[in-house]
């Protein structure tokens, strides 16, 4: 099985390139701020404030780039606490100089409406951002002064992202004895849709033991984590728990609520009557818990090799569009 090729990103975690990145991060974040902090308004009444937004784009492509590796290397072994130190390390230094940056959507959404529209239809190139500054005078009413702004910001990385990774790293660090052998949890997991019930079962027995073992410290996490997010949006001012996820998704309260009620209602006529079936196909007058990712009686059981897995998936998404199955076959060569 392939694993991921992060070389086109940088060589590794002690490469030259990556520490040169950092710091020239470092040092754009610093330009940035002396450049643009308390200056915005003025831009936009000069018609020069695209030069602002361009520039954070870059700074924003930069510290991206250096994120996105730090994680995914740190996915790829979550165990290993070499790599998880330089995520840790590289998250610190991000929210370090992001701090830097805090300032510019806080004070976009200082500038008057009327000027910004007035900028807007004035400048075709800042024109281009008009969806985007609508999304952003979204998160207007729930602003929060500077100081207090920074402070969430810089308070993150001890405060729901820790815990976060706590969970993480726990969970992946979890053993399940199955029939004698010591397995981590996507092994386990994955006897689940095993086709002997006996395994299913066995699967099942370790996943429950081992989780309950360590459900104190996930009701904790899961408490305090409930806790941040309340203590965030009664300062932030949202009605609701899910009011900030709705805004970042672009998406109304009602139309997600809607959607809830439309596939709760379907309950009986998708998965209860599915779940009827495959218990009906199973002989059985009612499914155990350990049946539900069962493979059919009359599923196909052959391994897959890999070519055969990627050939097999570029020529169903090449039978329903050919120019879906370009954007997809770069996927499978990285």
């Amino acid at each position: 099985m392939p694993v991921w090729d992060l070389s086109d990103l940088y060589p590794s975690r002690d490469s030259a390139a990556f520490k040169a990145d950092l710091e020239q991060a470092k040092s754009e974040a610093v330009r940035f701020e002396t450049n643009y902090k308390g200056k915005l308004i003025a831009l936009t009444k000069a018609g020069k404030l695209v030069a602002a937004i361009k520039d954070s784009e870059t700074l924003g492509d930069l510290t991206g780039k250096i994120g996105s590796y730090a994680f995914l290397q740190y996915a790829q072994n979550t165990t290993d606490p070499d790599r998880a130190k330089f995520m840790g390390d590289a998250n610190e230094a991000l929210t370090n100089l992001s701090t830097r940056v805090l300032f510019f959507e806080l004070e976009l959404n200082r500038i008057d409406d009327a000027e910004l529209d007035a900028a807007l239809d004035a400048d075709p190139e800042l024109a281009r951002y008009r969806t985007w500054f609508a999304e952003l005078r979204k998160a207007k009413p729930y602003q929060l002064e500077d100081k207090l702004e920074e402070l969430f910001h810089d308070k993150s990385t001890t405060a729901y992202s820790a815990w976060s990774r706590l969970f993480d790293e726990t969970l992946a660090s979890l053993e399940f004895e199955v029939d004698g052998e010591i397995l981590n949890m996507e092994s386990t997991l994955h006897l689940l849709s095993e086709k002997d019930e006996t395994k299913r079962e066995a699967a099942f027995n370790a996943l429950a033991k081992t989780l309950k073992a360590n459900g104190r410290l996930f009701t904790h996490i899961t408490n305090v984590l409930a806790k941040d997010k309340e203590i965030s949006d009664r300062w932030r001012g949202y009605e609701d728990i899910a009011d900030s996820r709705h805004m970042a998704n672009s998406v109304e309260r009602e139309v997600v609520d809607a959607l809830q009620k439309a596939v709760t209602e379907a309950y009986p006529r998708l998965s209860h009557r599915y779940y009827r079936m495959k218990a009906k196909w199973f002989g059985k007058d009612k499914l155990n818990a350990w049946d539900r990712n069962a493979p059919l009686p009359t599923s196909d059981e052959r391994v897959w090799d890999w070519d055969s897995a990627v050939s097999t998936v570029m020529e169903a998404y090449g039978q329903f569009s050919p120019e879906l199955a370009e954007v997809a076959k770069p996927f499978f060569n990285s």
